[in-house]
């Protein structure tokens, strides 16, 4: 069985980005002043059929065409937009959002399950996010959560996520046991460009704010997937081991690597090269990303940029090694995935 970890429902229907721009019209007129505010809006109403006609044509056909099974599936990073600062709008969006990937997981259970979004926003109390992720895990199945290190777009106003600040959503994760992507949203900064710059900036960060700290002292069993091949950790991984050194920190082995494991989403063979070399198959996730940042044929060799599976078969994976980055790995970070389609009666 083949595991993608990292998908985005980049495809949902229009009436569900219309409503999220009906909360922000809103929020416009409110900050303006306007007697006349546009309502709350509701969230969109929107049928199966408009749903499977979304997924059908991109995601599951591209699922299919590619030989993957299930994708690990949540709302589109870029618009979680958890700069926007309104409390109630950010709980709103993102139950809505959730809402909206779990009808996703329930029309077509064998290929999707949910990761949540949660309702973060600048500085904000964690209490709803802490909420949001218990009502997803319990009452709609999910099996993780995407976790923005940096709600305010850019700026890093947010405390390192070694901080107690976090800690009360940690416990939550412990308690479902349930992991965290670390995923920020799109950029407010016009210095940093949200695809090419801004995620792949919060990759390497967190990863150092973990060498730093003493997290997982503290939560053990708290596992965290960074994306996009972990940004720049493994291309740098003398610097941040010798860093490591410099600072007293433990070996990251036992430091950092038993509790984060990083994802496929690397567009060139080399860079998936790098990946296995350094980091191993006991710490990668298969993921792709499709229909995401990077999409369309990559000119060199006529294949879709995001069609990662090319480039992990290229790798010369030893069976076993091969299990464990498409599907091993997967379970063990994600120990709520429904069990595959041939243990289904075991």
């Amino acid at each position: 069985m083949i595991i993608d970890c990292h998908g985005h429902f980049t495809t949902a229907p229009a009436p569900h980005r219309q409503f999220r721009q009906a909360q922000l019209g809103r929020l416009t007129d409110l900050a303006a002043g306007k007697e006349n505010a546009l309502p709350e809006p509701v969230p969109a109403k929107i049928t199966d059929d408009e749903i499977r006609e979304s997924v059908e044509a991109n995601q599951l056909r591209l699922l299919r065409e590619r030989g993957t099974d299930l994708t690990i599936f949540s709302p589109q990073a870029s618009r979680m937009e958890h700069h926007v600062t309104d409390p109630a709008t950010a709980r709103s969006w993102a139950r809505a959002c959730n809402d909206l990937i779990h009808r996703v997981s329930r029309l077509f259970p064998r290929n999707f399950a949910g990761v949540a979004q949660l309702p973060q926003v600048p500085g904000g109390p964690l209490d709803g996010c802490v909420a949001e992720l218990d009502r997803c895990v319990t009452e709609l199945g999910f099996v993780g959560c995407n976790l923005n290190p940096d709600p305010s777009g850019g700026y890093w106003t947010s405390p390192p996520m070694t901080d107690e600040y976090w800690f009360p959503l940690y416990e939550k994760m412990t308690e479902l046991d349930v992991p965290a992507t670390i995923h920020v949203s799109t950029s407010c900064n016009p210095a940093v460009h949200t695809l090419g710059a801004h995620y792949l900036n919060a990759d390497t960060t967190v990863f150092m704010q973990f060498v730093q700290g003493d997290l997982f002292g503290r939560f053990p069993d708290l596992r965290f997937v960074i994306p996009h091949g972990g940004g720049a950790v493994p291309y740098h991984w003398g610097r941040f081991h010798g860093l490591a050194e410099r600072m007293g920190r433990p070996p990251l082995a036992g430091h950092v690597m038993r509790n984060v494991f990083f994802d496929t989403c690397v567009y060139h063979q080399p860079g998936i090269d790098l990946l296995a070399g350094v980091i191993g198959p006991d710490n990668i996730l298969f993921a792709s990303e499709m229909l995401g940042a990077v999409r369309g044929i990559n000119p060199d060799n006529g294949f879709a940029w995001d069609d990662t599976k090319k480039y992990v078969d290229k790798l010369g994976l030893s069976e076993t090694d091969r299990r464990k980055v498409f599907e091993l790995n997967a379970r063990r970070v994600y120990p709520r995935l429904p069990p595959a389609p041939e243990d289904d009666d075991a």
